[in-house]
């Protein structure tokens, strides 16, 4: 059977050690902040993850921009040349066009080369959620799994991937359309925060608010302790927003409560950071149910 890559974009927010270990390709991700252009890179060469959410405190703009349709041929047909068949493990897209993008590309692709096997799916997820998806998917294919009991695996398992998280200043989800005007300033004044998820469409979805940071961390274990599967056997993310006292809070809380094998952590990068930003904190395992 011919070998496969597996490709995901920079959204996972996984680390540049972990992407080696996993041997994938990650596809960096543009965004422009002061304006000025960059790649979101798992090993910030371009900027800082710790300056990027600096730059977000100082009041700058940031925007993203999805992976275009060349670009992914770009990137997919050098792995076909060298007699590689494919699979892609996308960002959600209810949260960005870049799904469609793909699908695109990986229609032209099989134009050309009929015989080959392409395959985009859906994560559904975001930041290490989908990250988790891919960690699982990469050690799926280090068991010897072939690329349609991955990307089966992936179909069958992505609604498995619970995302919650909370964040620290609601003016970044107002820009971002998630909260209202009205409920960003009263949420801030009483230092209300929302406790999210996302969704079985892959949306982000306002669920709860707790009083204060702390309360607010303390719901993610809640929601953790109320779905998780055989806590003990699994490895969990938790992402920040530049925020790693909080993440080692929460982390520490996750280990004493439910006992996990491992928790890996990171920096929520740019692209997802532009929406959520500093001070947010997202925790990612395996459940029954999102």
């Amino acid at each position: 059977m011919r070998d496969y890559v597996i490709i995901t974009d920079s959204t996972t927010d996984l680390t540049q050690e972990m992407i080696d270990e996993l041997d994938i390709h990650v596809i960096p991700m543009e965004f422009t902040i002061n304006d000025n252009n960059y790649l979101n890179y798992a090993d910030g060469r371009d900027i800082s993850f710790s300056d990027f959410y600096n730059m977000l405190r100082d009041k700058k703009s940031s925007t993203t921009a999805l992976i275009n349709t060349q670009r992914f041929i770009d990137i997919f047909e050098p792995y076909i040349k060298d007699n590689k068949d494919i699979i892609y493990i996308c960002f959600s897209s209810s949260l960005s066009g870049t799904y469609n993008s793909s699908c695109i590309a990986v229609q032209t692709l099989l134009e050309k080369y009929p015989d080959r096997k392409i395959y985009s799916v859906d994560s559904l997820s975001a930041s290490m959620g989908e990250g988790l998806l891919v960690y699982h998917a990469a050690h799926k294919k280090m068991e010897g799994f072939s690329i349609y009991e991955v990307r089966d695996w992936v179909l069958d398992n992505r609604l498995n991937i619970c995302h919650w998280f909370t964040v620290d200043d609601l003016f970044h989800l107002k820009r971002g359309g998630r909260v209202s005007s009205t409920a960003a300033v009263v949420g801030s004044m009483l230092s209300i925060k929302p406790v999210m998820h996302t969704d079985i469409n892959g949306k982000l979805t306002v669920v709860d608010k707790a009083r204060g940071r702390k309360a607010s961390l303390n719901a993610l274990l809640k929601m953790m302790q109320e779905t998780c599967i055989n806590p003990e056997e699994q490895t969990i993310f938790i992402s920040h927003g530049d925020c790693l006292e909080d993440a080692e809070f929460l982390a520490k809380n996750v280990k004493e409560k439910l006992n996990v094998k491992d928790i890996k952590m990171n920096y929520i990068g740019p692209v997802i950071g532009t929406h959520a930003g500093p001070g947010t904190v997202a925790l990612f395992f395996l459940g029954t149910e999102r």
